[in-house]
């Protein structure tokens, strides 16, 4: 959908009531997403296929062990990875908003059994998941102090911590810390790119880097928040609630591309001109954390 007709529709969500605007969001998201469950699992398994590399790379396994998923996106495709193709013991994923629906994961489900010959075998409860997976949307942990009591080897995020704002990223960092059983690791893949560019390739990837933070408030909403955090802005998270940089990989930007060539069209705000270059473009951001 072009991000102009996004924009708009979201925009629009905004002025109702909270409650209502987010009721109406999931609703259309459930229906934009309703046939792409094979593409999901094709985007996921690129992702999942990497962040095992980082993992084999710090030699960390994760057969029996217990994952925390940090944002669920609209079907439970990651943690149904960890459990089926690396035996992880328990998959426990957290969100802020209550994404899953139920036709979506017999779809999924569907899928393992006639793609890997895998039997789901589902429990009763609000969405067929098997046993292994627990599922608690509504959860904001950056106040929550709730978490799982099974001790957690690894916390995992896909493409979730661009969403959020920093006080809040620091604040879930902090609550992993003080509530989990030491030592863990965490694994973050973060997409600081604007994401906007996706829909509308006349766009720079780094075009909402020229707006003040009053304009930017202007540009998006709730539903389509970014924080527009550069690499040292989440470096600085990390190290200021204690955890350790096991390893860190991400993209550059060829100077002879179209990408690079859009980006120094830009006239950047102030707020950003202090950044180097390495630092402003660097994507596809691949960070594992670990803490005690």
């Amino acid at each position: 959908m072009n991000h102009k007709i996004k924009s708009f529709i979201f925009k629009t969500l905004d002025l109702l009531p909270s409650k209502l605007g987010f009721g109406i969001y999931h609703q259309l998201q459930k229906f934009l997403n309703r046939n792409s469950v094979h593409y999901k699992i094709k985007t996921n398994d690129r992702s999942f296929k990497e962040a095992l590399q980082i993992l084999a790379e710090a030699d960390i396994e994760l057969k029996d062990k217990t994952v925390l998923e940090l944002g669920s996106g609209w079907a439970p495709i990651i943690p149904y990875f960890f459990l089926y193709f690396e035996n992880a013991k328990n998959v426990v994923t957290y969100d802020i908003n209550e994404h899953y629906d139920s036709k979506t994961i017999v779809k999924l489900n569907n899928y393992f059994k006639s793609t890997f010959n895998i039997e789901v075998a589902t429990e009763k409860g609000n969405y067929p998941l098997p046993h292994p997976i627990s599922y608690y949307p509504n959860k904001n942990l950056a106040i929550s102090k709730t978490l799982s009591d099974e001790p957690v080897d690894l916390i995992f995020s896909r493409f979730v911590l661009e969403h959020i704002p920093p006080n809040d990223l620091e604040k879930i960092h902090q609550n992993f810390a003080q509530s989990l059983l030491k030592p863990f690791y965490i694994l973050h893949m973060i997409s600081p790119s604007d994401h906007r560019a996706y829909d509308d390739k006349t766009l720079s990837y780094y075009d909402f880097l020229k707006y003040s933070k009053e304009q930017w408030k202007q540009q998006h909403t709730k539903f389509d928040y970014h924080n527009r955090l550069r690499l040292p802005d989440y470096l600085q998270i990390f190290e200021k609630t204690g955890y350790e940089i096991v390893s860190l990989h991400y993209d550059t930007c060829d100077v002879n591309s179209e990408k690079y060539r859009k980006f120094k069209e830009l006239t950047l705000h102030e707020d950003y001109t202090h950044y180097t270059e390495e630092e402003l473009l660097a994507g596809s951001i691949n960070v594992l954390l670990k803490f005690g």
